[in-house]
Protein backbone atom coordinates (compact mmCIF):
# COMPACT_ATOMS: atom_id res chain seq x y z
CA UNK A 1 0.00 0.00 0.00
CA UNK A 2 1.46 3.10 -1.23
CA UNK A 3 2.20 6.14 2.15
CA UNK A 4 0.07 9.15 1.69
CA UNK A 5 1.94 12.16 1.70
CA UNK A 6 0.42 15.70 2.57
CA UNK A 7 -0.25 18.15 -0.50
CA UNK A 8 2.76 20.59 1.24
CA UNK A 9 5.12 17.44 1.41
CA UNK A 10 4.19 16.58 -2.17
CA UNK A 11 4.79 20.25 -3.38
CA UNK A 12 7.94 20.26 -1.42
CA UNK A 13 9.33 17.51 -2.89
CA UNK A 14 8.22 18.58 -6.74
CA UNK A 15 9.58 21.46 -5.97
CA UNK A 16 13.23 20.08 -4.97
CA UNK A 17 12.97 17.21 -7.63
CA UNK A 18 12.38 20.38 -10.53
CA UNK A 19 15.28 22.26 -8.96
CA UNK A 20 17.66 20.19 -10.48
CA UNK A 21 16.84 22.50 -13.99
CA UNK A 22 18.71 25.35 -12.33
CA UNK A 23 22.14 23.88 -13.26
CA UNK A 24 21.22 23.82 -17.09
CA UNK A 25 22.06 27.45 -17.49
CA UNK A 26 25.30 26.34 -15.99
CA UNK A 27 26.05 23.44 -18.50
CA UNK A 28 24.70 26.48 -21.24
CA UNK A 29 27.66 28.87 -19.38
CA UNK A 30 30.24 25.37 -19.94
CA UNK A 31 29.04 25.05 -23.63
CA UNK A 32 29.62 28.68 -23.85
CA UNK A 33 33.51 28.39 -22.36
CA UNK A 34 33.72 25.27 -24.81
CA UNK A 35 33.26 28.08 -27.48
CA UNK A 36 36.20 29.87 -26.33
CA UNK A 37 38.82 27.07 -26.25
CA UNK A 38 37.50 26.42 -30.05
CA UNK A 39 38.24 30.17 -30.33
CA UNK A 40 41.65 29.69 -28.64
CA UNK A 41 42.64 27.04 -30.01
CA UNK A 42 42.13 28.42 -34.27
CA UNK A 43 44.03 31.30 -32.51
CA UNK A 44 47.00 29.09 -31.06
CA UNK A 45 47.01 27.14 -34.41
CA UNK A 46 47.05 30.28 -37.05
CA UNK A 47 50.41 30.89 -34.51
CA UNK A 48 51.55 27.45 -35.40
CA UNK A 49 51.43 27.57 -38.55
CA UNK A 50 52.27 31.33 -39.92
CA UNK A 51 55.59 30.31 -37.38
CA UNK A 52 56.67 27.15 -39.04
CA UNK A 53 59.58 28.50 -40.12
CA UNK A 54 60.67 30.40 -37.71
CA UNK A 55 61.12 28.71 -34.74
CA UNK A 56 62.55 25.88 -33.29
CA UNK A 57 61.39 22.36 -32.98
CA UNK A 58 61.45 22.91 -29.49
CA UNK A 59 58.99 25.90 -29.99
CA UNK A 60 56.68 23.53 -31.80
CA UNK A 61 56.92 21.16 -29.36
CA UNK A 62 55.39 23.01 -26.46
CA UNK A 63 52.73 24.70 -29.14
CA UNK A 64 51.58 21.40 -30.28
CA UNK A 65 51.12 20.20 -26.16
CA UNK A 66 49.26 23.52 -25.69
CA UNK A 67 46.83 22.32 -28.74
CA UNK A 68 46.30 19.23 -27.32
CA UNK A 69 46.28 21.17 -23.76
CA UNK A 70 43.01 22.85 -25.22
CA UNK A 71 41.70 19.83 -26.86
CA UNK A 72 41.70 17.71 -23.75
CA UNK A 73 40.25 20.88 -21.93
CA UNK A 74 37.60 20.97 -24.17
CA UNK A 75 37.36 16.65 -23.92
CA UNK A 76 36.84 17.34 -20.06
CA UNK A 77 34.41 20.02 -20.82
CA UNK A 78 32.12 17.48 -22.94
CA UNK A 79 32.01 14.99 -20.19
CA UNK A 80 30.75 17.57 -17.84
CA UNK A 81 28.19 18.56 -20.06
CA UNK A 82 27.10 15.61 -21.30
CA UNK A 83 27.39 13.47 -18.00
CA UNK A 84 26.80 16.04 -15.79
CA UNK A 85 23.47 16.61 -17.49
CA UNK A 86 22.31 13.69 -18.10
CA UNK A 87 23.35 12.32 -14.81
CA UNK A 88 21.85 15.31 -12.73
CA UNK A 89 19.35 16.75 -14.42
CA UNK A 90 17.52 15.01 -17.47
CA UNK A 91 18.07 12.39 -19.90
CA UNK A 92 19.39 13.24 -23.51
CA UNK A 93 17.25 9.95 -24.83
CA UNK A 94 20.64 9.10 -27.14
CA UNK A 95 19.86 5.54 -27.67
CA UNK A 96 20.56 4.27 -30.91
CA UNK A 97 22.06 7.26 -32.22
CA UNK A 98 25.18 6.07 -34.23
CA UNK A 99 27.28 9.09 -32.20
CA UNK A 100 25.98 8.32 -29.40
CA UNK A 101 29.31 8.14 -26.63
CA UNK A 102 30.01 4.53 -25.68
CA UNK A 103 30.35 5.90 -21.64
CA UNK A 104 27.27 7.34 -21.76
CA UNK A 105 25.08 4.40 -21.86
CA UNK A 106 26.87 3.54 -17.80
CA UNK A 107 27.16 6.97 -16.68
CA UNK A 108 26.81 7.69 -12.74
CA UNK A 109 28.21 10.44 -10.37
CA UNK A 110 31.22 7.92 -9.56
CA UNK A 111 31.75 6.89 -12.97
CA UNK A 112 31.74 10.77 -13.45
CA UNK A 113 34.26 11.36 -10.83
CA UNK A 114 36.66 8.78 -12.30
CA UNK A 115 36.42 9.18 -15.54
CA UNK A 116 36.75 13.47 -14.81
CA UNK A 117 39.92 12.91 -12.54
CA UNK A 118 41.49 10.92 -15.34
CA UNK A 119 41.40 13.70 -17.29
CA UNK A 120 42.81 16.14 -15.12
CA UNK A 121 45.55 13.51 -14.56
CA UNK A 122 46.04 13.99 -18.37
CA UNK A 123 46.33 17.91 -18.56
CA UNK A 124 48.03 17.83 -15.51
CA UNK A 125 50.68 15.31 -17.52
CA UNK A 126 51.10 17.92 -20.52
CA UNK A 127 51.89 20.99 -18.24
CA UNK A 128 54.09 18.72 -17.10
CA UNK A 129 55.93 17.53 -19.94
CA UNK A 130 55.78 21.58 -21.50
CA UNK A 131 57.72 22.12 -17.94
CA UNK A 132 60.24 19.55 -18.55
CA UNK A 133 60.80 20.25 -22.43
CA UNK A 134 60.83 24.18 -21.51
CA UNK A 135 63.11 23.13 -17.79
CA UNK A 136 66.12 25.32 -18.85
CA UNK A 137 64.56 28.56 -20.21
CA UNK A 138 62.64 28.49 -16.65
CA UNK A 139 66.07 27.99 -15.03
CA UNK A 140 67.49 30.81 -17.13
CA UNK A 141 64.57 32.89 -16.18
CA UNK A 142 64.07 31.92 -12.21
CA UNK A 143 67.01 30.22 -11.39
CA UNK A 144 66.93 28.42 -8.36
CA UNK A 145 62.76 29.05 -8.16
CA UNK A 146 62.61 26.53 -11.19
CA UNK A 147 63.16 23.99 -9.24
CA UNK A 148 60.40 24.51 -6.58
CA UNK A 149 57.99 25.39 -9.45
CA UNK A 150 58.64 21.57 -11.01
CA UNK A 151 58.87 20.59 -7.24
CA UNK A 152 55.69 21.71 -6.87
CA UNK A 153 53.93 20.95 -10.23
CA UNK A 154 54.99 16.92 -9.82
CA UNK A 155 53.43 17.27 -6.34
CA UNK A 156 50.18 18.35 -7.56
CA UNK A 157 50.24 15.74 -10.47
CA UNK A 158 50.77 12.98 -8.08
CA UNK A 159 47.72 14.06 -5.68
CA UNK A 160 45.69 14.27 -8.63
CA UNK A 161 46.75 10.52 -9.41
CA UNK A 162 46.69 9.47 -6.09
CA UNK A 163 42.93 11.04 -5.70
CA UNK A 164 41.71 9.30 -8.77
CA UNK A 165 43.31 5.88 -7.53
CA UNK A 166 41.21 6.75 -4.43
CA UNK A 167 38.02 7.67 -6.07
CA UNK A 168 38.20 4.83 -8.57
CA UNK A 169 38.85 2.62 -5.67
CA UNK A 170 36.43 3.83 -3.67
CA UNK A 171 33.44 3.57 -6.20
CA UNK A 172 34.45 0.09 -6.52
CA UNK A 173 33.76 -0.71 -3.37
CA UNK A 174 30.85 1.32 -2.92
CA UNK A 175 29.30 -1.00 -6.37
CA UNK A 176 31.51 -3.65 -7.32
CA UNK A 177 31.73 -5.12 -10.67
CA UNK A 178 29.04 -7.60 -11.64
CA UNK A 179 30.06 -11.04 -12.32
CA UNK A 180 30.14 -12.31 -16.25
CA UNK A 181 28.11 -15.20 -16.72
Amino acid sequence: MPVRRSPALQSLNRLIFLSRWLQAPLYLGLIVAQGVYVYRFMVELWHLITKTTSIQEAEIMLMVLGLIDVVMIANLLVMVIVGGYETFVSRLNLEGHPDQPEWLSHVNAGVLKVKLAMALIGISSIHLLKTFINAQSLYEKSGAIADKVILWQVLIHLTFVVSALMLAWIDRLIAPPKPEH
